[in-house]
Formats: structure tokens, sequence, C-alpha cells
């Protein structure tokens, strides 16, 4: 469950990226865990006693059923919750940051997810051609998730070091693709993806940052889709946008904030801001609607993005759990479900 350990040639490789300094990897520009004025008691005794009565909803949450194996022939795209997503592109198909067991922490009972009318849990994945993963930690890279998936997997793709936990888990080496940021696989003659910077951190023990956490870059002969994985705001966005934007869709993270730890998880008055930099033409909202890791109301984040989707005229995705989108209807227009959920 806590995932491998560095040695050999992957320590070697580790040690080479430019990110990579006394032992740890670092953000790009200074990023703190928490600002300097937060009082880490006061903080840890308001998530645990002042408990916000509307964190996680009362109702099941309305999903849809999918069937896997007979996807449509066009792209689709189909959300799980939280940053749990499924592409079919050009062909391919592609699953991230699978995270379909009961909790999102190494603590059994704790980080629970949301009750939901489909248990995706149950799913039966057909051959999964790449799986991506943004980061290591336990809402995104899911210990019982992964070795469940394992016999369908061809190939993973994440960030440095991550590789160590899959091959503890059995995973083979020759299955694993790490890259460091800006490092560039071509999956196919017309299918590329870039490894690009987030603002986040990573850990799964007691040590912080040592592997990389990672947005990506997909460009295929139809479509450039931007996987954004965990990241507070920063110059990166308006990098990548300048150098591989714009952007057909970009899968943004919208959940989970809050003003203490901003640096490493957007604010929803940054969202904009990132959309604009990343030049995207349409913004998934993801890392909501599953699990409660911040003190928020559990549908405030949605409900944010769409009233600044609608005021800065930006077009939102934001259909159901489990609900297909079609990438050559990224004009479709969702409701906002979550206003019918207590």
């Amino acid at each position: 469950m806590f995932g491998g350990s560095f040695k050999g040639a992957r320590v070697e490789r580790m040690k080479q990226s430019p990110n990579f300094k006394n032992g740890i990897f670092h953000n790009l520009e200074v990023t703190p865990s928490l600002k300097g004025d937060v009082n880490m008691v006061s903080l840890l005794w308001d998530f645990l006693f002042n408990k916000n009565p509307h964190l996680k909803p009362i109702s099941v949450l309305p999903a849809m059923e999918c069937d896997l194996a007979h996807l449509p022939a066009d792209d689709v795209l189909i959300w799980f919750g939280h940053s749990s997503y499924l592409l079919k592109l050009d062909g391919k198909l592609i699953v991230v940051d699978p995270v379909f067991s009961p909790n999102a922490s190494p603590v059994p009972g704790s980080n629970k997810a949301f009750k939901m009318s489909v248990d995706y849990a149950a799913m039966v994945f057909p051959k999964i051609d790449y799986l991506f993963i943004s980061h290591d930690h336990y809402d995104h890279l899911d210990y019982e998730t992964v070795v469940k998936l394992r016999d369908k997997v061809g190939q993973v793709i994440c960030g440095l070091g991550v590789g160590a936990h899959f091959e503890s888990w059995g995973y083979k080496y020759d299955q694993i693709i790490e890259g460091d940021w800006y490092d560039q696989v071509k999956l196919a003659p017309d299918f590329q993806v870039t490894f690009t910077p987030a603002r986040h951190f990573s850990g799964r023990r007691f040590t912080r940052n040592n592997t990389l956490w990672t947005s990506f870059v997909l460009k295929t002969a139809k479509y450039s889709i931007f996987l954004g994985g965990d990241s507070g705001y920063g110059k990166h966005f308006k990098t990548i946008g300048d150098q591989f934007g714009p952007f057909d869709l970009a899968i943004l993270e919208n959940g989970q904030y809050n003003d203490a730890w901003h640096y490493i998880h957007s604010l929803p008055d940054e969202w904009a801001a990132e959309t604009k930099d990343l030049k995207a033409q349409a913004v998934l909202p993801v890392h909501s609607s599953k699990f409660a890791l911040a003190m928020h109301d559990w549908k405030e984040p949605m409900e944010k993005f769409y009233e600044t989707a609608n005021k800065e005229q930006i077009t939102l995705l934001t259909p159901k759990i489990g609900e297909m989108i079609h990438l050559n209807k990224l004009d479709t227009v969702y409701a906002p479900w979550w206003r019918e959920v207590n």
C-alpha cells in the first residue's frame, strides 16, 4: 500500500533532473505547503472538530452506468468523480488517476468516498492501453485499484520515481514510462504525450517530494488536451499555454482548496486565469464530488466554477459522474446536476 523504495538506475535518473536537489523534487517557484500566517494547530482543530454540516452530500450522488466494453467509435471522456476519468482517444483507452476503493487514505475508514448510485469499483474494464498517474498521493494513486487493474494495463505513464510503487505492486519494469517535466514520448505515430509542470508536492510516507508530480499534454491528429493533475496557480500555466496551446480541452482541478494551502491547490478566483493562460477552448473541472479533503461545502467548487464560467464566457463541461462526453461535441451544455442534490 505504501509503495516502493528507490534504488539503482531509477535513483540515478532522478538525480539527473534539474528539478531534483538535495534528495527531493522542487517546484519551479517557491511553494510553501501552508501560508506563513497559518496556525497548524488551529487548522487541525477546525478540520477535526468544527465540521462543516455541508461537507458531504446527504443524498446519494446521481451517477450514470457505463458500459466500458462497448464504447462508441468516436473519441469520448467519462468522469468517475474526483480526479478519476477515462479517455478513449485515437483508438486508445486511457485511464487517469483511478481511485475506486472506499477511501482515499492508508487509514481504513478515513476519507470515505461519497455514496453514489453506481458502484464503479465493480466495473469490468477492458484492456487499458495507458494508465496515467499525475502524482502518488492516495486520492490519485490507489493501491487497491491499480492492483485490480494490473493485468489489463499496457503501460503506465507517470512522473520520475512513481514507477517504484508500481514495481513493488507487481507491475513489470518495461510496463512503466517515467518522465521529467518537458520529456516527450510518442505513443503512436500521431499520438504524443509531454510531461509538463504542476505546482504541488508528493509523498506516500513521511518523506515528501521524493517522486515527481506532473501534468500532461496529449496531442493527437485531432485533439490537444491538457491533463492538469493537482496544482496551485503559477507561472507554469502560461508557459504551457504559450508552448503547447491552444487546447481543445483542459481538465483542471476544482475542489479541496483552502486559502491556507492555496499554493498547492488552486482557488476559485484563479480558475479563469488558468483557462486563459492555457488558451483552453473548454474546461472539465475535476477533484470534487467524491471525497471531502478540505472544509468547503461539497458542491461549492462546482457552483463557483459554474458562476465563473458564465461570467467569463468559458465553455464549461459539467457532466454527471459517469456521463459520456463526446470530444467532437465539446459545446454540449450540461445541466448543473449538483443543485438537485442535498
